[in-house]
């Protein structure tokens, strides 16, 4: 508890001024631009993780199927199950071809600067 009868704001508040004051100002410059970019850069960092996610309803339809179903019926539904998924392949690849065709031209043009 003696260590805080020692501290004063005030005389903290002097000390710093005669800390400021004994140095060059071209130092003060760059402490304070090297402040003011940390400063910013953790503000970035703040406003970039306070975002809102819009609530979006996640419904899941499950299809409900009687027990007495022939074998013929399970294959037929297998087969429009099967084509749908096909398309939603090729869709899928066909974005993920795009991508990788987008993300080429980018490597081409650093490559192009020298990256």
């Amino acid at each position: 508890m003696n260590l805080l009868k020692l501290f004063s704001p005030v005389r903290a508040v002097r000390d710093l001024r005669a800390f400021l004051g004994g140095q060059r100002r071209h130092k003060l410059v760059f402490a304070a631009l090297a402040a003011a970019i940390t400063g910013y850069i953790l503000f970035a960092f703040w406003m970039d993780s306070s975002f809102k996610t819009p609530y979006e309803r996640d419904i899941i339809y499950v299809e409900s199927w009687p027990l007495n179903r022939s074998d013929a019926e399970i294959i037929a539904q297998q087969k429009i199950d099967a084509e749908k998924r096909r398309v939603a392949e090729a869709a899928l690849e066909e974005k993920r071809a795009k991508r990788q065709a987008e993300f080429q031209r980018l490597d081409n043009s650093m490559s192009e600067w020298g990256f």
